[in-house]
């Protein structure tokens, strides 16, 4: 279906959204090659036209960051995450949810690149203190931030007595967290 689209002209709104979404589909199907060149030439197109349209162009080029991960290129996946970022803390603020977001798939690249040092700074200084206040300690990308910190400390071969320490002290913190929830309905139950 998406070929009824191409003849059209580049500025035309539905070609460049059957781009994206033709991009997007390939990446979730696993099909990086292919979706490689459909998604650059959706951001070529978006920046040369729409320009202004930021949503458009941050899900492309999260896609595009994925892609390039998935093909062995996380160095440019990361570049292309750390411009997401900017963006996005720039437009939204560090404490939006989609802002922290970034931040965490920043943190995943790092680390997938086992850049253990730069993954333990970026997740322990602005994301983690931030996504706790904006979203609390028990929200799901905390969590998944703390986890992340967890890890770069512990597969760093040079971590110290004090990461290993921290690891403990997030360990703890994540299990009080998950005893207050499961317990929190059956003491609320007894006080009735």
């Amino acid at each position: 279906a998406w070929k009824m689209y191409l003849g059209r002209p580049d500025t035309d709104r539905f070609r460049r959204d059957a781009m994206e979404i033709l991009g997007g589909a390939l990446v979730t199907s696993q099909r990086c090659a292919e979706a490689l060149p459909v998604l650059e030439a959706t951001l070529a197109l978006q920046r040369r036209y729409w320009s202004h349209d930021f949503e458009h162009i941050h899900i492309t080029q999260t896609n595009l960051a994925c892609c390039l991960d998935e093909l062995g290129r996380s160095d440019e996946a990361l570049v292309l995450e750390r411009v997401i970022y900017a963006k996005e803390a720039a437009s939204r603020g560090i404490s939006d949810e989609s802002t922290i977001t970034s931040g965490s798939n920043i943190v995943a690249y790092l680390m997938g690149l086992k850049r253990w040092d730069e993954a333990e700074t970026f997740a322990r200084d602005p994301l983690l203190p931030v996504a706790r206040q904006a979203l609390g300690s028990d929200h799901n990308l905390t969590l998944t931030l703390s986890q992340s910190l967890a890890m770069a400390l512990y597969a760093n071969p040079e971590r110290t007595r004090n990461g290993l320490c921290f690891i403990a002290l997030l360990t703890m913190t994540r299990f009080r967290c998950q005893h207050r929830r499961q317990y929190a309905g059956s003491r609320d139950h007894h006080a009735g």
